[in-house]
Formats: C-alpha cells, sequence, structure tokens
C-alpha cells in the first residue's frame, strides 16, 4: 500500500512522546501515527459493533414468550422426573 503524505498539528509535549515512542520502537514517526490510528479505528469498530449487539439483546421476551417458556419449563421437569437416574 502506498503512503499518502498528509500535515497535521500536535502538540509540542504530544510530539516529543512520539518521537521518543518512534525511537524506542526502532519505527519511523509515520509508522507510530499509522499504528495508533489503526488502533484507534478498531476500538471505535468494536465499540460500535458493541453498541449493535446490545441493541439487539435488550429486548424482553413478551408476555406470549414468556408463557411458552414457562410451559416447556413443566413440560420439561415432568419429562426428567419420569427418568431413572
Amino acid at each position: 500500500m502506498s503512503g499518502v503524505k498528509t500535515a497535521i498539528s500536535l502538540d509540542k509535549e504530544l510530539l516529543l512522546k512520539v518521537n521518543r515512542l518512534a525511537n524506542d520502537l526502532h519505527v519511523s514517526r509515520s509508522k507510530v501515527f499509522t499504528l495508533a490510528v489503526q488502533s484507534y479505528l478498531k476500538i471505535q469498530e468494536n465499540k460500535t459493533l458493541l453498541a449493535q449487539l446490545n441493541e439487539a439483546y435488550e429486548d424482553f421476551p413478551i408476555k406470549e414468550e414468556r408463557e411458552i417458556s414457562k410451559s416447556m419449563r413443566i413440560k420439561h421437569s415432568k419429562i426428567i422426573g419420569q427418568e431413572l437416574w
């Protein structure tokens, strides 16, 4: 993948920290930014997915579903009660 150059403004202290990290990791400053943005995007993607899952599973069973579930538990208990353990 070819890189695209861009210009960004950073706080001086943040830039110093990025430079130190790049030196510690023996990678370019651009690589540090790339890794950071990829990580941030993955976190946001996971938050979005979690929100979608929470929304999908947040509904409670309606009255009819609760009655069916109760009936199934009673039938299951009767069947299990007849088993010879």
